[in-house]
């Protein structure tokens, strides 16, 4: 026996449709595709999404809100978060890179401080924005902060 003697099992396998070859094949005339329409014409290719003509379900929806493209995010940390974490990384001075290399933020995040919470050791904080009422609660508690 040779590879070029192998054949499959008889019955184990059937030859293809044979389409457009004639009326007396059974599918001669339209080949399977039909009368008329986009689907019978040659060329045919469907577009994703489309629907036939009808209205596409992405324009049918509601369109809600509004995204600003000048929308500045800020990482919000509240007093009582920096009093966690000059505890647990014994930092005195918190900025932007400290907070980085302690993994607590990402390279390019904006930092802002508020003042939910209770600070009690006097820190020197460097942020981006800081509220009125985080900036007198850090200068009451001895320490200073700088928006830059």
């Amino acid at each position: 026996m040779e590879l070029n003697n192998l054949k499959p099992a008889a019955g184990a396998t059937k030859s293809g449709k044979r389409i457009a070859r004639g009326q007396g094949s059974g599918r001669g005339g339209t080949s399977t595709r039909g009368h008329k329409g986009a689907k019978s014409r040659s060329g045919y290719k469907s577009k994703r999404n489309f629907e036939g003509g009808q209205m596409p379900l992405q324009m049918r929806l509601p369109k809600r809100g509004f995204n600003s493209p000048n929308r500045t995010d800020y990482v919000a940390f509240n007093l009582d978060r920096l009093q966690a974490i000059s505890e647990k990384y014994g930092m005195t001075e918190i900025n932007p890179e400290a907070l980085y290399n302690a993994g607590i933020i990402k390279k390019n995040d904006l930092v802002k401080v508020l003042a939910n919470g209770e600070l009690t050791s006097s820190l020197t904080v460097t942020a981006h924005a800081a509220s009125a009422k985080a900036k007198e609660a850090i200068e009451k508690a001895g320490g200073s902060i700088t928006v830059a």
